[in-house]
């Protein structure tokens, strides 16, 4: 099982990713690693912290001379910005965080809970996803994520090719598929941060490539379309997650949601086998397993919690009301959502790769893929 953990905090000394399962003889480069992290610290709306860390992954175990070797791999990504011990307690706890609840569940400090809470611990999920990425690639997937909504405003993605559309996406200040809505996306976010506001916004990933079956209809905790689902609305931060029509589906009769299917034995080569659908309303996924098309999954994020002009509270001391306390943080981060959604999406299917054709080599798992192809072409 290709699985993963972190561990670390906020203003910690360091953060940490520990992968297991990862297959032997995978060539690994730490600069696609590296790129993901800049790009979680990048888009439109960010705080001060992302001009003091510089984030870099160090892989401290797992690989030798480049590639995998079959063991844990070790990703550390060091805080420059570490400072726990010198930071006191927040009094007042902030609304729409953990503060308070955690406090509570601990019998703790608030501070206690929001360093671990703290979406920083992002950037180590982000690592592992850039590395499961690279597995990924070996066998033609691809994962690609963009921002489609902030605040009220929507981002209709234009028109291209894959290739295209990430060119578009990495132009693009707020991580979009449209550059012409960058300049009144802009706008919106400097308002908000003008009235010591927040604003949150939907992502949308969309991953090609994928092969028939991965997932399983056998075992509720084992179906595709629910690990994607947790993953993603593990992210801190997520309060909804929708996979192809998603809550659209629920408002139209079943002849405008199911995908008819049509066979082109010219495609059978193809990722679709040749069974080619005029929609793809279910996202990529039936009973839990892949189904030849792209798999699209969203998730709405809600407005950063701190606030400039806080909201009120009380002082746990006392019980008295008082104004959250704050700390520093960004008016909209969703640019950064869109990456660390596409980086634990790519780490599932990665897994869901490895589950499916095993294998404790990429020499093995491709042979497995191969014979699992040319069976399902002759199905």
């Amino acid at each position: 099982m290709l699985r993963y953990w972190t561990a670390g905090e906020s203003h910690g000394k360091t953060l940490l990713a520990l992968v297991d399962g990862f297959p032997a003889g995978v060539p690994i480069e730490t600069e696609p690693i590296d790129y993901e992290l800049r790009r979680r610290q990048g888009g439109y709306g960010r705080g001060g912290r992302q001009r003091i860390e510089t984030d870099k992954v160090d892989i401290r175990s797992g690989i030798w001379k480049g590639v995998t070797l079959g063991s844990p791999i070790a990703l550390e990504v060091v805080n420059r910005d570490h400072k726990l011990e010198r930071l006191d307690d927040l009094p007042r706890p902030r609304p729409g965080h953990g503060d308070l609840t955690g406090a509570m569940k601990y019998l703790g400090s608030v501070r206690g809970v929001l360093e671990r809470a703290s979406a920083r611990e992002t950037a180590v999920r982000v690592a592992a996803g850039a590395l499961a990425k690279q597995l990924l690639g070996q066998f033609d997937i691809s994962v690609l994520g963009y921002v489609l909504e902030i605040g009220s405003e929507r981002i209709e993605p234009v028109e291209g090719t894959l290739e295209e559309l990430r060119a578009v996406r990495d132009q693009s200040e707020v991580y979009g598929l449209n550059l012409q809505r960058d300049a009144p996306i802009k706008k919106l976010i400097d308002n908000a941060g003008k009235h010591g506001d927040t604003l949150g916004g939907i992502v949308e990933v969309r991953v090609d490539g994928c092969p028939f079956g991965l997932g399983t209809h056998a075992q509720w905790d084992l179906k595709l379309d629910g690990r994607l689902a947790q993953a993603v609305m593990a992210v801190q931060a997520i309060k909804g997650v929708e996979i192809g029509l998603g809550f659209e589906a629920a408002r139209r009769p079943g002849s405008q949601v199911h995908d008819p299917i049509h066979f082109d034995p010219q495609k059978k080569n193809t990722a679709t086998l040749g069974y080619e659908r005029p929609t793809n309303n279910a996202g990529g996924l039936e009973a839990g397993m892949t189904n030849g098309q792209p798999i699209v999954i969203r998730a709405a994020k809600k407005p950063i919690s701190t606030l400039a002009k806080p909201l009120a509270s009380i002082n746990l001391d006392t019980k008295q009301p008082e104004e959250a306390s704050y700390e520093r943080s960004d008016v909209c981060a969703i640019s950064a959502a869109s990456v660390i959604v596409e980086c634990v999406v790519a780490f599932e299917i990665a897994r869901a790769v490895v589950d499916k054709f095993g294998g404790d080599s990429l020499e093995e798992t491709r042979a497995r893929y191969e014979a699992f192809l040319a069976m399902a072409r002759e199905r």
